[in-house]
């Protein structure tokens, strides 16, 4: 497993029976968590400043503090993230992240080029804002306007300008730059276990997964550098991406791990998923 570490603002205070506790900023956030299945000793207070309650159907509400603000900023190593709390317990963030934005920043700035890059499924863009404050030319794609317009917020945040926002399906938009001839050097891939195009297209990542990532083995350029994917499927194991990954793309060699985040309880580390990465340099 690789640790997400060096964050300035961010820290996971406490793991309890679903839930964690985060401290963001100077703000203490309660939402539930999964992968948390066991109980500590630490109480998971709910005298917090944002805490996410689930509904019926599974969707919920955030019950908040006069004091948190509609939004705030975090940073890390400089680099600065908008945060806020969003519908399904997202806070326009996933700080585990760190652990894959280190590993690209590094391969990125030790080209002597202008790395081409493509994120799909691209969210609020921390991968795209690393990759391009590492100097590379990135295009971020995302079908959710919302998303785009937090990843822009982020861009300026930064003072970054070499990214090309694209809504749009992440397929769709994969298959019209096979037509176009265009080819890029990295390709970051973050899909959702499950969602719906805009005509009612139906992904199941365990379903999908395979074809999507072969269909993108058809613009990697002739001088490469990595692929990556990251998944938060719980039953989609590391090995099966490098799998996949070694399947579709032979050459090159595949890292695949889990990704976690520390906590301030004594050998506690919170699993937030996994990636694989096809390397060529």
């Amino acid at each position: 497993m690789k640790i997400a570490k060096d964050w300035e603002d961010y820290k996971v205070l406490a793991t309890a029976s679903g839930e964690k506790l985060e401290r963001i900023g100077g703000y203490t956030f309660l939402r539930p968590d999964p992968q948390v299945i066991w109980n500590t000793d630490k109480h998971l207070s709910t005298n917090v400043d944002a805490c996410y309650k689930r509904g019926d159907n599974k969707s919920g509400n955030w019950a908040k503090t006069k004091r948190l603000p509609q939004s705030f900023v975090i940073s890390r190593k400089g680099v600065k993230f908008h945060i806020e709390p969003m519908s399904f317990k997202h806070i326009c963030l996933f700080p585990e992240q760190a652990v894959n934005w280190d590993i690209m920043s590094s391969l990125i700035e030790k080209e002597k080029r202008t790395i081409k890059v493509l994120n799909l499924f691209a969210y609020t863009g921390g991968a795209s804002i690393i990759c391009a404050l590492s100097g590379a030319s990135v295009t971020h794609v995302d079908a959710a306007k919302s998303m785009i317009d937090i990843a822009k917020i982020n861009a300026k945040l930064n003072g970054i300008t070499n990214i090309r926002f694209i809504q749009d399906d992440c397929k769709k938009f994969v298959e019209r730059e096979i037509r176009r001839g265009n080819k890029y050097d990295a390709i970051i891939m973050d899909p959702p276990s499950f969602g719906r195009g805009p005509h009612g297209e139906t992904w199941k990542i365990e379903d999908n997964i395979y074809e999507f990532v072969k269909l993108c083995g058809e613009l990697i350029s002739d001088n490469p550098l990595f692929v990556l994917i990251n998944s938060y499927t719980t039953g989609l194991q590391p090995t099966v991406m490098a799998n996949i990954l070694n399947s579709v793309i032979p050459n090159g060699k595949c890292e695949a791990y889990e990704i976690g985040l520390p906590t301030e309880e004594k050998n506690i580390i919170l699993p937030c998923g996994c990636s694989a990465i096809k390397l060529f340099k």
